[in-house]
């Protein structure tokens, strides 16, 4: 649905009694989010492997973008001049970018030590936790120097060039710049990241509203600002940073971090209990395990987002009901069957194993479109049917239900 004014709002439909989940919607200038609801990782203005289209086949409603990359290239002015990300991409809905502050983690503090989003370990011992001369971001107070990993050319990222950047490429929801800290810096260290993201914050902040004050005397749509909130492992971190930024007047917040799966509910439990009720929440850069989404949304999470569906997808990882198999495995060589007969996307409806296990063999492009379609759809479709539990009131028996099969 797209809507006729330009408004932002978040609306609260229902919740469910003994937890923090609740269904609502998100109301954007580009069209509502039903939620509980997965963000699609669009890093370079596009989900690989898909078209807009097929996006929106698979139930997506809302894409993220990477303003890192999207600076490197094409340019945040050479998407202003397509008419924003919106047309530059020919995506109709709402689009969220993050701020960068990812990539001060990744191409920093985790730069050649084996440090991500899914591998919580290093490939030496907590001493290699350092800054090392090859890295791609150098941290500083005032921002981060980052060289590209294009060319190598230096920028000097600050949370007022953020905003200007977000605001530049025209999605419909930025996230604060903040700081991603290691797995493995000590509890001294994320207590100054935090510090430093709540001071970046303000800053980012200050620079979103001279923005849009500036979008108004222009009659374009405001645009609006998720705080980022930090803190590592630390109960009294976590809700500290809940605190501050509850009180600086965000629209929404983002919920920064790397966590093993069984710590999620703990930090949710004690950031989602602080931050706004009537504002939106969103767990950023997890998502692809349905434990994670059941675990959210219990915990209060309005929306995720990760690239991991399409990645593993073309890896040959794909998510089914009876848990995740690997496409170029030789038994499925001969085996006529869908990837899942208990899912209804187009691949499933029109493909068996052996064909996509052949494409894989035969490394034909069309094996990576139809293995994302089927993720991303196994991935939306869920938090669809989370969200219908919640409605129903039948949460915890649907999620005891599906996770006992999934690990079956």
């Amino acid at each position: 649905m797209i809507m006729t004014d330009n408004s932002f709002r978040f609306t609260i439909e229902s919740q469910l009694k003994g937890s923090l989940a609740r269904v609502g919607t998100i109301h954007t200038p580009h069209g509502a989010i039903q939620t509980p609801a997965f963000i699609v990782g669009a890093t370079n203005a596009t989900v690989k492997a898909l078209t807009p289209d097929q996006v929106m086949g698979v139930g997506g409603q809302a894409v993220l973008a990477n303003t890192y990359h999207l600076m490197l290239r094409p340019g945040a002015d050479i998407i202003r001049s397509a008419g924003g990300i919106h047309k530059f991409m020919n995506w109709p809905g709402p689009v969220f970018t993050d701020s960068g502050g990812f990539q001060v983690f990744s191409l920093g503090m985790a730069y050649k030590k084996g440090i991500d989003l899914t591998s919580h370990s290093s490939k030496g011992d907590a001493k290699t936790a350092v800054h090392t001369s090859d890295q791609l971001a150098v941290l500083a107070d005032d921002g981060v120097r980052f060289r590209s990993h294009l060319d190598g050319r230096e920028i000097f990222m600050t949370p007022e060039l953020s905003m200007e950047l977000q605001h530049t490429i025209g999605a419909d929801i930025h996230m604060a710049f903040d700081e991603l800290t290691s797995p493995l810096a000590g509890e001294d260290y994320v207590a100054l990241a935090m510090e430093r993201t709540h001071r970046w914050a303000v800053r980012s902040l200050t620079r979103h509203k001279e923005l849009n004050r500036e979008h108004k005397k222009d009659n374009l749509p405001p645009q609006v600002l998720f705080g980022v909130v930090q803190g590592g492992r630390s109960e009294n971190l976590r809700k500290s940073s809940a605190k501050f930024l509850s009180n600086l007047g965000f629209d929404g917040f983002g919920i920064g971090g790397i966590f093993e799966a069984g710590e999620i509910p703990n930090v949710l439990n004690w950031v989602n209990s602080i931050l706004p009720e009537n504002k939106p929440r969103h767990l950023l850069g997890m998502g692809s395990q349905p434990e994670d989404l059941f675990m959210g949304v219990e915990y209060g999470t309005d929306t995720f987002d990760c690239v991991a569906p399409t990645r593993q997808a073309r890896n040959g990882t794909l998510y089914t009901y009876d848990g995740r198999i690997n496409i170029k495995n030789s038994r499925f060589k001969g085996d006529f069957t869908p990837l899942d007969g208990s899912c209804s996307c187009y691949t499933c409806r029109n493909f068996s194993r052996a064909y996509i296990h052949h494409l894989f063999a035969a490394k034909e492009m069309l094996g990576a479109t139809l293995a994302s379609i089927h993720n991303e759809f196994f991935v939306v479709q869920t938090l669809e049917s989370i969200r219908h539990s919640v409605l129903n009131g039948n949460f915890r028996q649907f999620k005891d239900q599906f996770l006992s099969r999934y690990h079956s």
